[in-house]
């Protein structure tokens, strides 16, 4: 069974107070963490991601960035590279946000030379994806992850499913309260292994972690990771709050124990 990965996006939230706060309450949270089955990332913003890692780096906790640049280096003011992320030891680079995606412009061409950069680097990107409202009312949910699919992976050759994490993100429920049904997060889920089994062949789509993310909280987490192509979540603001985020890691560790 593939192991269940709850992953904290904070998003541009918490100043460094806070965030010493909370990394010191999920430290104290994480000594205590045996299931391994469950494995625990977090996201912090740009400027506190080797605060992070320093705090972390005894605990099963894995930290990611929120984002990388497209480019190699040079002259690009307030963009971060792959390889400066990888000088931090992080383990994961979150790609292609759909927050990403509408405010910096980032296109499907754009999101797979990130993944690119990323994978190339060492670190495994969680790359996302997701349709607005409108394409799924239009009936055209496969086809939008269709093409994210095809050409954020293009040129991209996977060894070993634990390359890389695909997020599911309907847009229409990230931050919205609304949540894609269990069945509706199988029925995309399903889809998007199939793509990889296509594509990659039974022994990665078989490994690859496909997430559900999209107004995650404690009292939906469970009914949705039970899904059987659904192999945990990545959760922005609830997320952000301690209890509620632990509270979902110890749902999950429920939630292993019976799929």
């Amino acid at each position: 069974m593939r192991p269940l990965l709850i992953a904290g996006n904070w998003k541009m939230n918490k100043d460094l107070f806070e965030t010493l706060a909370f990394l010191q309450g999920l430290r104290a949270y994480a000594q205590k963490h045996k299931e391994e089955r469950v494995q625990i990332v977090v996201a912090p913003a740009y400027p506190f991601l080797l605060t992070a890692v320093d705090l972390l780096k005894d605990t099963p906790v894995k930290v990611a960035a929120q984002d990388v640049s497209s480019n190699e280096d040079g002259a690009f003011t307030g963009e971060v590279s792959a390889s400066m992320l990888a000088s931090l030891h992080l383990s994961f680079c979150i790609v292609g946000h759909s927050e990403c995606r509408q405010y910096h412009s980032d296109t499907d061409d754009v999101i797979n030379i990130k993944l690119q950069r990323v994978i190339k680097n060492g670190m495994k990107p969680i790359f996302c994806i997701g349709e607005k409202l409108e394409e799924r009312q239009s009936g055209r949910t496969n086809e939008v992850l269709q093409r994210q699919l095809a050409i954020g992976l293009n040129e991209i050759n996977l060894s070993a499913g634990k390359d890389l994490v695909i997020a599911y993100e309907p847009v229409w429920a990230i931050g919205t309260g609304q949540v894609a049904t269990p069945q509706q997060a199988q029925e995309a889920q399903a889809f998007i292994r199939n793509f990889l089994l296509q594509k990659y062949g039974a022994e990665v789509a078989d490994t690859v972690q496909i997430l559900y993310g999209g107004s995650v909280k404690p009292d939906n987490i469970k009914e949705i990771i039970l899904q059987p192509d659904i192999d945990g979540a990545l959760i922005g603001g609830a997320s952000l709050k301690l209890d509620l985020f632990t509270a979902m890691i110890d749902l999950a560790k429920e939630a292993v124990k019976i799929k």
